[in-house]
């Protein structure tokens, strides 16, 4: 029977629940580092991450300004947590959403998005932002065309680093009772790190604020450099790291920027998940891959928080799905076949830098430096006939500085050894235990790449781990 409903605790809404997620220590992950690390799990949210917040004041100040009206569409590209907290936000409010996403997405998203009744666009990943066929120009044209829609348009919306300097700082500062020294946070939009440490640096200017980016993204690059390369990489972690760069990113709060990889970022979330029982996302292993190698320099005085953007119940079907890992390079397979050592190298050099037989050994030596390699074979065809070293060049040269402009065919050494690709990478070892610098790796038809002792080792390394 009610009788005084002031005596009964509740939620008025879904929406009051967002915020004041908890900061947990971790205790077994961090073994043998000496400050305090604490997370921040932003998957204690509603909507599974920490876009719930800036879900709820995008559409409060459109609501406001009286851009988006009653019955009104809410439009937005998203990997899928700005999404959620939109699709939430409108649930509540009586709003229609549409979302473009990125193939790469996990399809957990793209059902968790429909399960709101949101209709949802998935585009091709490997377009450069400004193509009329990636997400970001999908998301504005369907504005166009959609009458009383809006663009929540996360990636300049100032509401949406003003979202964490109201709720995300303040809490952190709170919960740490000022005490904390390092913030550490995925980029993405900029936005969740730049509110935070907006409000973090005017209580304390002398908070450091770091910044993680993923391998592939153009964002470590332009903060140190000002510029990034027109290369469009693509990687396999969702919801961090960009090809362009966003208005709601401000560096200037922004100390330093530490990378991962995909790798290091899968490895760490499933670890993070089995050893200290928080079930978190990849770009949540991007920020503890990250953050634990830089947390090797600090000492037991400084207190760390470490932003853990969303939970990893949406990524089962991947990062947490052996067989997935295992196809993508990042779970050592039963068989280790030279295969598995090529598609681990860098993508900075080529899989094949090779020269042809009347190639001079000035063009050689110009291979060789712009790569940074030893060697290079010589091809007639899809046939290894030869070899050009860099001892090999410097002892014919130094005899006869006018055998730079001579063809490689005239001073080459005996062709590196042939292997298939198939074939386990112990076949390699015996080639290098008789001497050869390299051997080439080949497929059924042709040469595909060339495996060193030192590609060997540093595969040898990262399976380790």
């Amino acid at each position: 029977m009610l009788n005084d409903i002031s005596k009964i605790r509740f939620y008025n809404n879904i929406l009051e629940t967002i915020g004041n997620t908890p900061l947990i220590k971790l205790n077994k992950i961090n073994k043998g580092l000496k400050p305090l690390i604490l997370v921040k799990a932003e998957f204690f949210n509603p909507g599974g991450s920490v876009k719930d917040r800036i879900g709820v004041e995008i559409i409060e100040d459109a609501e406001r300004s009286g851009r988006l009206k009653p019955g009104g569409t809410v439009v937005e590209s998203t990997s899928g947590n700005t999404g959620m907290g939109l699709a939430l936000v409108s649930a509540v409010k009586g709003y229609k959403t549409v979302f473009t996403m990125p193939d790469k997405m996990s399809q957990e998203k793209v059902m968790n998005l429909r399960a709101f009744g949101a209709e949802v666009i998935v585009t091709p990943t490997a377009v450069p932002h400004e193509s009329p066929e990636s997400y970001t120009s999908v998301a504005k044209k369907r504005v166009e065309e959609t009458p009383n829609a809006i663009l929540a348009d996360q990636y300049d919306n100032p509401k949406n680093p003003e979202a964490h300097y109201k709720t995300t700082g303040p809490e952190i500062w709170e919960q740490t009772g000022g005490q904390i020294d390092y913030f550490i946070c995925g980029i993405g939009t900029g936005g969740t790190i730049t509110g935070t440490a907006k409000f973090l640096k005017e209580k304390n200017p002398n908070i450091k604020v770091i910044g993680v980016d993923v391998k592939g993204s153009i964002l470590y690059e332009y903060f140190y450099t000002k510029k990034y390369s027109p290369v469009f990489k693509t990687y396999k972690v969702e919801g961090i790291g960009q090809d362009f760069i966003p208005g709601a990113l401000d560096f200037s709060y922004v100390d330093e920027v530490i990378v991962s990889d995909d790798r290091e970022s899968f490895l760490a979330a499933r670890r993070m998940t089995r050893e200290e029982g928080i079930f978190v996302g990849g770009s949540s292993g991007t920020a503890i891959a990250a953050g634990l190698k830089y947390c090797e320099k600090l000492s037991e005085k400084d207190v760390v928080v470490i932003l853990l953007p969303d939970g990893g119940s949406k990524y089962v079907s991947k990062i947490y799905n052996d067989v997935w890992m295992k196809e993508n390079g990042f779970l050592k397979p039963e068989r280790i076949t030279l295969k598995h050592v090529l598609s681990d190298k860098s993508g900075e050099i080529p899989p094949l830098v090779s020269v042809g037989l009347t190639t001079t050994l000035r063009q050689a030596l110009e291979l060789i430096k712009a790569y940074s390699i030893s060697q290079l074979p010589v091809l007639d065809g899809n046939s290894c006939v030869g070899t050009v070293t860099e001892s090999n060049l410097l002892s014919v040269v130094l005899k006869d500085p006018s055998k730079f402009d001579a063809a490689v065919s005239k001073s080459m050494e005996q062709p590196l050894p042939s292997i298939h690709m198939n074939e386990e990478m112990s076949e390699a070892v015996k080639f290098f235990a008789q001497k050869f610098p390299a051997v080439l790796v080949t497929d059924d038809t042709k040469p595909i790449g060339i495996v060193t002792r030192f590609d060997l080792l540093d595969f040898m390394s990262h399976e380790s781990l």
